[in-house]
C-alpha cells in the first residue's frame, strides 16, 4: 500500500479516536489495528505479542518504583518538609512563595521524576498559602504547572527510562544531561516570576530568625540527603538507574514509617492503590504504544519522514529546529510517554544520520515532550492544578503563558547551541 495513505490512516484513527474521548492507550491499539487491517497483515496473535513486548523489559521496572517513590514522598511528609525548608529561607521576600514553590519543584524534582506528583504535591500544600496572602491564582497555578515539569529533565526522570528503553540509548547518560537544562529551567522560572511580581501586590511571610531557618532545614535533612544518595550511587556504579529506583522508593517508605512517622499501614495502603493505578495507565500506554510503533515500523514510515527531512541532513540545527517545531505541534494533542514511545524511534536515527549527539537528542526530545504537559488543549499537568486548585482551565491556561514562554526561549537557545546540554556531560561522564 502506498506509504502516504497508510501515513494519512495513522493520523486520522488516532487523532479521530482520541477526538472521541477515548483513553489514549486504546487509541494507539485501535491505530495499530487500522494500520494492520490497511496492511493486510492482520493478526490477533501478532497484537497480543506485541502487546506484551511493549512492557517485557527489566530498565522498565523503573517506572513503577519512582511512582511508589513519589507517591511516599507526599504521604510520608517528605515533600512538605522540603517545601517548609525553602519557605523558611526564602518566604520573606516580597513574592517568597513563588520562590519557594521553584526552589522545592527543582528539589523534588531529583527525587521523583514524576510531573504530576510534584506539581499535586505542590499546588495541594502552596496554592491555598499563595491565596490566603493575595497572590493571584491564574498566576500561582501557571507557576504549579511550570515547575511541576522539571521533574522529567532533572534525574531521576521516568520519560528519560522510557526514552532510554524505547531508542536503546544510554539511561545513565540521559540522567546526566538534565542536570544543566533542569537547573537553567528553574533560572528562567525566576526571572519570569521577577518580572510576574510587578503586576500585584501581595503579602509576604514573617522574616525567620537563623535558629528557625537552621531548625527547618534540619527537619529535611533526610528529604535532602535522597537525591544524593540516588544521584551519587549512579554516578558511582554503585547502582543501574532501574536500581536507583528502587533504592529511591525503599529510601522513602523508611523514612515516612521510621523517621518522620507519618505514614501508617492503612495510609500506605492508599499509597500502594494510587501508585498501582498510575503504573497500571504507564504500562498499558507502553504496550499501546509498542503496537502502533511495529506497524509504523511495518508500513516503513520511518523511511517516508527521512525522504522528507533528507534535504535538513547536511544542516543539522535547521533539522533539529524542524523536528523541535514538530514536536511542539504533537505535544499539543499527545501526552509525554506516547509522543516518546510513538516518535522518538522514528526520528532519533534521523537526528543520529545528520551527526546529531544520540543523548543531546534526547534531552532536546523529553524537554519538548515536558513542554507539552502545559500546552493547551491536552496539557496533563495543567488539568492537575486546576484539580487540586478547583480552578478554572482556562484560568490556568492563562496563568502559565509567560513562563511557556520561557521555557520555549531555552529550547531555542539549546537548538542554536547545543553544547550548553553536551560539555557538562562530556564533563560528568
Amino acid at each position: 500500500m502506498n506509504q502516504g495513505l497508510v501515513s494519512i490512516i495513522f493520523i486520522v484513527a488516532m487523532l479521530g479516536l482520541m477526538g472521541l474521548g477515548m483513553p489514549m492507550a486504546f487509541s494507539l491499539v485501535l491505530t495499530g489495528a487500522a494500520m494492520a487491517f490497511a496492511l493486510d497483515f492482520w493478526d490477533t496473535q501478532l497484537l497480543a505479542q506485541n502487546l506484551v513486548a511493549g512492557v517485557d523489559s527489566f530498565p522498565l521496572l523503573a517506572v513503577p518504583f519512582f511512582i511508589l517513590a513519589g507517591e511516599l514522598m507526599n504521604a510520608g511528609g517528605i515533600s512538605r518538609r522540603i517545601i517548609d525548608m525553602a519557605r523558611a529561607w526564602v518566604g520573606h521576600i516580597r513574592g517568597g512563595l513563588g520562590f519557594v514553590t521553584i526552589g522545592a519543584a527543582i528539589l523534588m524534582a531529583s527525587m521523583s521524576g514524576s510531573a504530576l506528583a510534584d506539581t499535586a504535591a505542590l499546588a495541594t500544600i502552596l496554592l491555598p498559602m499563595m491565596r490566603s496572602q493575595g497572590y493571584p491564582m491564574h498566576t500561582s497555578a501557571g507557576l504549579m504547572a511550570a515547575g511541576g515539569i522539571i521533574a522529567p529533565i532533572i534525574p531521576p526522570s521516568m520519560p528519560f527510562v522510557i526514552y532510554g528503553v524505547t531508542t536503546n540509548t544510554s539511561i545513565s547518560a540521559l540522567f546526566l544531561s538534565g542536570i544543566v537544562p533542569g537547573l537553567l529551567m528553574g533560572v528562567g522560572l525566576i526571572v519570569a516570576w521577577r518580572l510576574q511580581l510587578n503586576k500585584f501586590t501581595v503579602v509576604a511571610d514573617e522574616r525567620l530568625s537563623i535558629g528557625q531557618r537552621l531548625v527547618a532545614t534540619g527537619k529535611a535533612f533526610w528529604a535532602m540527603l535522597m537525591p544524593l544518595i540516588i544521584i551519587g550511587g549512579m554516578k558511582s556504579g554503585v547502582f543501574t538507574p532501574t536500581e536507583a529506583a528502587v533504592v529511591a522508593a525503599f529510601y522513602a517508605l523508611v523514612i515516612s514509617f521510621f523517621v518522620h512517622r507519618e505514614l501508617t499501614l492503612s495510609g500506605f495502603h492508599d499509597v500502594l492503590v494510587r501508585a498501582a493505578k498510575t503504573t497500571a495507565i504507564v504500562m498499558f500506554l507502553c504496550a499501546g504504544a509498542q503496537v502502533a510503533s511495529y506497524m509504523v515500523t511495518l508500513a516503513d514510515l520511518p523511511s517516508t519522514l527521512a525522504a522528507w527531512l533528507g534535504p535538513l541532513i547536511d544542516n543539522p540545527r535547521v533539522l533539529m529546529a524542524v523536528m523541535m517545531i514538530t514536536l511542539v505541534l504533537i505535544g499539543t494533542a499527545l501526552d509525554l510517554t506516547p509522543t516518546i514511545l510513538i516518535f522518538a524511534p522514528v526520528m532519533l536515527p534521523i537526528a543520529v544520520k545528520a551527526g546529531i549527539d544520540p543523548v543531546y537528542f534526547g534531552l532536546m526530545f523529553v524537554l519538548n515532550g515536558a513542554i507539552g504537559l502545559i500546552t493547551p488543549p491536552v496539557g496533563t499537568v495543567l488539568n492537575v492544578v486546576a484539580g487540586v486548585g478547583k480552578l478554572r482551565l482556562d484560568e490556568v491556561i492563562k496563568g502559565v503563558n509567560p513562563f511557556l514562554m520561557v521555557y520555549l526561549f531555552i529550547l531555542t537557545l539549546f537548538v542554536i547551541f547545543p553544547q550548553i546540554v553536551i560539555a557538562p556531560v562530556a564533563w560528568m561522564r
